[in-house]
């Protein structure tokens, strides 16, 4: 008669062999850093006050939290088999770690999803996954000079509504590029750009004089948008456009210029140098803009200080008067033109609260402000062009825009 043998308790258990250990080593070492990686991008979209974290993790976390949350899955099930092959303690902190930050990446993703939806954003999740950038076929329809200064030709990239054909005329705006007053370009538009036409609003993308070391443009780019603004005003015929629906806007830096102008075109403070002066704008659109120079020098926060000095070619010390004329804070007048203002609630240069305190300081003189605050996204929301804040901020542009009346 045979006897059935008994189990061998696991503390007696052969050890694996030198194949298995490795392979475990190599999972849990793989699950170890997607759990690092992930919980500090979480913790510092959550808690942007941490050290590093606080910088990367609402760029990546606000911009990328679906992508976050796939990760986040593949480390869960990383730490789980890590588990299951025996490194117990190891395998159930990654697992745990791992899964929270999960579920962290699925809340932001699904707090931008609601405020995607309560902008009536047509949400396409293919594009949140397949369009980190501008899609290939975002070009203009045209690019012309529109001004020649300091021997640089000055272009404009023109993306042409469908909707503008015979007397039906659109509306458009005028968009000034980011890059903190010394760099990047009109190309930086160019996914917004074709959007916005797509939907029924023509938009001239420009550039403008850059700053240097030896060429402060606090009194330059303003001219160059000036001259801009009336270039378009002067082909709206020709492009379809209704020349008494023209705006001007612009992202970080090129919203401080653009609102700035804007501003001074309807109080009459300033005039341009060469060429007739342009009428003022219909409307002003500044996304996550300065909205004070001499603040921006003040704060220092990821390269203001530097883009103020150049732009005005000094310090506020030494060129108060110059701080002054380029910051829209000393523009607020009432008879203002009906104002836009978008930013991030992370946003570490362009403030919330300095955002939504020049709203209230334009809605105090009877001007008509909207403010928008995007969850969980950081300065540039909109570099990422399927990403939800990007989605988001795109509709809330174009009813702008298309409503204006």
């Amino acid at each position: 008669m045979s006897v059935a043998p008994y189990p061998v308790p696991a503390s007696q258990a052969s050890p694996p062999g030198k194949i298995k250990r490795s392979l475990r080593v190599v999972l849990a070492s793989i699950a170890s850093v997607l759990a690092f990686l992930t919980a500090a991008i979480m913790l510092g979209a959550y808690f942007p006050a941490i050290p590093k974290a606080g910088v990367i993790g609402p760029v990546i976390g606000g911009q990328y939290p679906l992508h976050m949350a796939l990760l986040g899955i593949v480390g869960t099930a990383l730490g789980a088999l890590a588990w299951r092959s025996g490194l117990l303690r190891w395998g159930r902190v990654l697992t745990a770690v791992t899964a929270l930050s999960t579920a962290a990446a699925v809340g932001i993703g699904g707090i931008q999803f609601i405020a995607a939806r309560n902008a009536d954003t047509k949400v396409s999740f293919g594009q949140v996954f397949g369009r980190l950038a501008s899609p290939a076929g975002a070009a203009p329809d045209t690019t012309r000079i529109y001004a020649t200064r300091d021997g640089e030709a000055l272009e404009a990239d023109v993306y042409l509504a469908k909707g503008g054909q015979g007397r039906n005329r659109v509306p458009a705006i005028v968009l000034a590029h980011a890059g903190g007053f010394h760099t990047f370009d009109k190309s930086d538009l160019r996914g917004t750009g074709r959007w916005l036409a797509d939907h029924g609003v023509a938009v001239i993308a420009v550039d403008y004089r850059l700053a240097t070391p030896d060429r402060p443009t606090w009194n330059k780019a303003p001219q160059d948008l000036m001259t801009a603004l009336g270039w378009a005003q002067d082909h709206a015929a020709e492009y379809g456009i209704d020349s008494s629906r023209i705006s001007l806007g612009g992202m970080s830096a090129g919203g401080t210029l653009a609102m700035n102008t804007a501003y001074r075109l309807q109080n009459g403070t300033i005039r341009a140098t060469d060429g007739p002066t342009p009428k003022p704008p219909f409307s002003v659109v500044g996304f996550y803009p300065g909205t004070d120079v001499n603040e921006m020098w003040q704060k220092d926060v990821a390269g203001t200080r530097e883009a103020a000095e150049l732009f005005t070619g000094g310090t506020p010390a030494r060129y108060p008067e110059r701080y002054r004329e380029v910051s829209p804070t000393a523009d607020i007048e009432a008879g203002l033109q009906r104002t836009l203002l978008v930013v991030g609630d992370r946003d570490r240069s362009a403030r919330p609260d300095t955002i939504k305190d020049f709203g209230a300081s334009l809605r105090a003189k009877n001007v008509d402000t909207t403010v928008k605050e995007l969850p969980f996204a950081e300065h540039a929301f909109d570099d990422a062009y399927g990403s939800l804040t990007s989605q988001t901020s795109r509709q809330i542009l174009l009813d702008f825009l298309d409503k204006n009346t």
